[in-house]
């Protein structure tokens, strides 16, 4: 049997035309605010168009979907509405606010079964009707080569989902509550944490003590040097990155607001085995949302 690889060599990206702040999601969102920039769409605009620039740069391909709706505004962010798997499988899910349940994209996922090898495709966006709801790699932070799961419980993030989904793609889920200083839960498991190929990033002051074995025992196991991340660097959006595969090796994209928050001692840590490769999205972080948002990996194997 190959050997499932961390880091997808191929995303999609969605470049918004309309980008503004979403109040459907703003009350749960604590990382969210208004942002005032009368220009911030073409902010926006520039900076999805930069991003791709520099993931390309560095080998990756990037497939890149134009946005021209003014009733998505959160379209910048497709991770949470589809997910890939290089069982062949593609997963569409339940989203929570109404507005990006208008997300979904036949011509995406038309692209993905034209060009990769695509054996099923399950659509669980039906369940919005039992209000019941799972982001895609918002809600699960996914250890591909260990079969984990990681989820945060929330609104956003429904249990009984997130077991359904994982006993179809045969993942372990390892499901944990997370609260910011004022004890109010985290909306998604990928503004906490970020699992690469041989590192985890996770802010465990925000994971009640109780659970903290069970979380460093899966690390453990799945030999991850785990760099522990402060409230603060989560804030500035530390947990919300990526590892992908470049030509010349791996690197971990992030927000330069979070590589700016990240310690020299950090950056050394993630150098050894990926090289950091920061992203300046000032305007889409306003939406509550950094790299890892704006990325949805394709773990799919090539036509």
């Amino acid at each position: 049997m190959s050997y499932i690889k961390q880091a997808p060599s191929a995303v999609v990206m969605v470049r918004p035309h309309h980008f503004t702040s979403n109040p459907q999601t703003m009350l749960d969102n604590t990382f969210q605010s208004t942002c005032n920039s009368k220009n911030q769409g073409q902010l926006a605009f520039d900076e999805v168009t930069n991003a791709v620039k520099l993931l390309q740069n560095e080998g990756v391909t990037v497939h890149l979907f134009e946005d021209e709706h003014t009733h998505t505004p959160d379209s910048v962010f497709p991770n949470n509405w589809f997910s890939t798997h290089q069982s062949g499988e593609l997963v569409v899910y339940p989203m929570y606010a109404e507005n990006r349940r208008l997300e979904y994209r036949k011509d995406i996922i038309d692209f993905l079964t034209n060009h990769y090898k695509v054996s099923s495709l399950t659509d669980y966006s039906f369940l919005v009707k039992e209000n019941a709801f799972l982001e895609g790699t918002g809600s699960l932070v996914i250890d591909h080569p260990h079969k984990l799961a990681y989820a945060v419980e929330s609104k956003r993030t429904t249990k009984t989902v997130v077991d359904t989904v994982c006993e179809q793609l045969k993942l372990k889920p390892v499901v944990f509550n997370a609260y910011d200083e004022q004890g109010t839960a985290i909306y998604h498991t990928n503004v906490l944490m970020c699992v690469a190929t041989e590192f985890a990033m996770i802010s465990l002051d925000m994971v009640p003590i109780s659970q903290h074995k069970q979380l460093t025992s899966h690390f453990l196991q799945s030999h991850l040097e785990v760099i522990n991340l402060t409230n603060e660097q989560i804030n500035s959006f530390c947990g919300n990155a990526i590892e992908l595969q470049g030509t010349n090796g791996r690197i971990l994209a992030l927000s330069q607001t979070a590589f700016n928050a990240l310690t020299t001692e950090q950056k050394a840590a993630i150098q050894q085995t990926a090289k950091l490769v920061s992203l300046p999205i000032p305007t889409i972080e306003s939406a509550g949302g950094s790299v890892r948002c704006m990325i949805a990996g394709i773990h799919l194997k090539s036509k």
